[in-house]
């Protein structure tokens, strides 16, 4: 494994970063002194790079409402203060966020939200400029790291001149791309206090009603704000045509037509129209090339602007290069046929539980007693592809516990029904669902997936680990006295590396009356560290080809090329192995034992 030193910091200096971490840089020199959020992809990193420093308070929140909340909360004490999440995590914090524009803030809010075109890690693609507007909020789009680090530190100074949050949208490619950043140093700005003011923070309707006014005022000088303002920036000239861009998709439009007249939007809400109305004034045709849905192009046209967009630009999943050119030549702008992108030469691997998971057994056995289980988001989703097949459902996080009870209360499954949910999740929306299973009595049965981390995103801290975000040891929340506490009376515990045992133990829970919850207690094989046991290996002369061992889809068993009555075999790849003993106990004639400490070493 090769190391590598985490860049020098020093002021001054030119560093590459990604998006993530940039906008975290951005963070740190306008001073931020609370830092909150929940994991996910493509955000997640944005937290985990400035989780070192002593003088900022960084931690995760069991969900992003709850992360709005406490960012609210320390704005509105007087410090400047930010939540990230991914864009469905706005989803969550919509509540929040939609009266938190009402409020107003205290010190500066930011709010950043990562979208993901392509759905890369999610399960579904939407656009949060669409909540920009909503919520009358301004919005922000960086195009590359350095835009990141600029952006969201002037959301801050946005947001104490408008008394306003401010959201600042990424995507998956400007959060994971990287670029230099030329680094600053730190501001500090002293805690202003919390101001009781309850006609501005506490929205009872007949405050509330008095804010609507106020909300639309502001919205109208952050128009001003918008035409006036340097974040729209022009490039290039000619009068055959110009292209109105943001984010990621200004650097296509540049990589394909280098010399081509943009109009780049930093603040693509609200949009500086009169400024975009000139630019349109002085070019025969124009275009807008954005990603996802046509906001952009609907408010042009909504203003009597001439424009061209998603006519020649599609607006499902994410852009590239080859796509702007095709639609350009479609336009006739550029000539057909030359591809930036090259085709990819490697074979697709579908994705799979890892080697050892704990997840794998449970859905075994749900799988053998013919469950019909509504799912949630997690590693374990995975259990829905081959060869497991055992998930019928997956939605939204926390959304499988209120399924579960829906599919019992429905009279429609063709079988048990079995919710299954991790930890983090079932922290971060689960709760709720099983107390109105309790208050239902629903005839249900809720499988926590208790691995001890937030495994999907990388191993991150939750309420249930017992530590936070930046090492301090914590209460762990303890499930199983959840789970009693909201009345659950029939509650099993139980190791699902012993697969009879996970057996039983659904089997039992499925056959109780009412809502049963089953707990597996295995931590995750890759993280805070990985999990290796000593490792297995197949006998060849004893294999009996009857795959049984295949079952699990786990990686680190693989065909061999020997046969048995026409049948393939298999081997064990000892490197990636963890020692689980999953496929032991599948294989009939024993064949699969443990790896001497003599072939260990020779192995090493």
């Amino acid at each position: 494994m090769i190391i590598t030193a985490a860049p020098k910091r020093e002021v001054g200096s030119s560093i590459l970063l990604s998006g993530n971490e940039a906008v975290a840089q951005g963070a740190v020199e306008a001073g931020v002194l609370v830092a909150v959020g929940y994991p996910g992809t493509p955000s997640t990193e944005i937290l985990e790079s400035i989780a070192d420093r002593t003088d900022i308070d960084v931690r995760w929140s069991p969900n992003e409402k709850v992360a709005l909340d406490v960012a609210l909360g320390a704005s509105l004490g007087g410090v400047r203060s930010m939540a990230t999440m991914k864009h469905v995590g706005l989803n969550v914090a919509a509540d929040t966020f939609m009266t938190t524009a009402y409020t107003g803030v205290g010190a500066g809010l930011v709010i950043v939200v990562a979208d993901d075109p392509g759905m890369h890690s999610s399960q579904n693609e939407q656009d949060t400029r669409a909540y920009a507007r909503m919520g009358c909020v301004p919005l922000l789009e960086p195009t590359n790291s350095a835009e990141a680090k600029a952006y969201t530190a002037l959301a801050f100074e946005i947001s104490e001149q408008f008394d306003t949050p401010v959201l600042v949208r990424t995507t998956t490619r400007t959060s994971h791309n990287r670029g230099l950043v030329e680094l600053a140093p730190r501001v500090e700005h002293s805690t202003i206090g919390f101001t009781p003011d309850p006609t501005k923070y506490v929205m009872i309707p007949g405050h509330a009603r008095r804010r609507r006014p106020v909300v639309l005022e502001r919205l109208a000088q952050m128009s001003q704000y918008a035409e006036e303002s340097s974040l729209t920036e022009e490039f290039g000239t000619g009068t055959d045509f110009g292209v109105v861009t943001s984010g990621i998709s200004h650097h296509y439009v540049r990589e394909v037509i280098p010399d081509a007249r943009i109009l780049k939007l930093g603040m693509s809400y609200p949009l500086p129209i009169e400024r975009i109305r000139e630019f349109a004034a002085s070019v025969d045709r124009l275009f807008v090339v954005e990603e996802l849905d046509p906001y952009v192009e609907n408010d042009l046209l909504a203003a009597g602007i001439a424009v061209e967009g998603k006519s020649l630009f599609p607006q499902a999943g994410e852009l590239n290069p080859d796509i702007v050119r095709a639609g350009f030549a479609k336009a006739g702008i550029v000539e057909e046929g030359l591809t930036i992108v090259p085709a990819p030469t490697t074979v697709t691997r579908p994705p799979l539980m890892c080697p050892g998971c704990p997840h794998t057994p449970p859905y075994l056995a749900l799988k053998r007693l013919g469950a019909v289980v509504t799912g949630d988001i997690g590693c374990y989703t995975l259990a829905a592809l081959e060869p497991l097949s055992s998930m019928d459902t997956c939605v939204a996080m926390g959304s499988s516990i209120g399924m579960a009870i829906g599919m019992a209360a429905s009279g429609g499954a063709d079988g048990p029904v079995v919710a299954t949910i991790g930890d983090s999740t079932f922290l971060h929306g689960g709760i709720a669902g099983l107390a109105d299973a309790v208050y239902a009595q629903a005839n249900i049965t809720v499988l926590i997936l208790d691995n001890g981390t937030t495994a999907m995103t990388g191993g991150q801290e939750h309420p249930g680990t017992g530590v936070t975000l930046q090492g301090t040891p914590a209460t762990p929340v303890d499930l199983l006295g959840m789970c009693k506490a909201v009345g659950v009376r029939d509650i099993r515990v139980v190791d699902p590396y012993d697969l009879a045992a996970t057996y039983g133990a659904l089997e039992d829970a499925i056959s109780h009356a009412g809502p049963s919850v089953v707990i597996t207690n295995r931590p995750c094989v890759e993280a805070p560290m990985k999990v290796r046991d000593t490792p297995f290996k197949v006998i060849a002369d004893a294999c009996t080809a009857c795959q049984a061992c295949m079952t699990p889809g786990c990686p680190s068993i693989v065909w061999s090329d020997e046969l048995f009555e026409g049948r393939r075999k298999v081997v064990i790849d000892e490197v990636t192995c963890t020692g689980c003993t999953l496929c032991v106990q599948l294989c009939p004639p024993h064949a699969i034992v443990l790896v001497t400490n003599e072939e260990e070493t020779a192995n090493v």
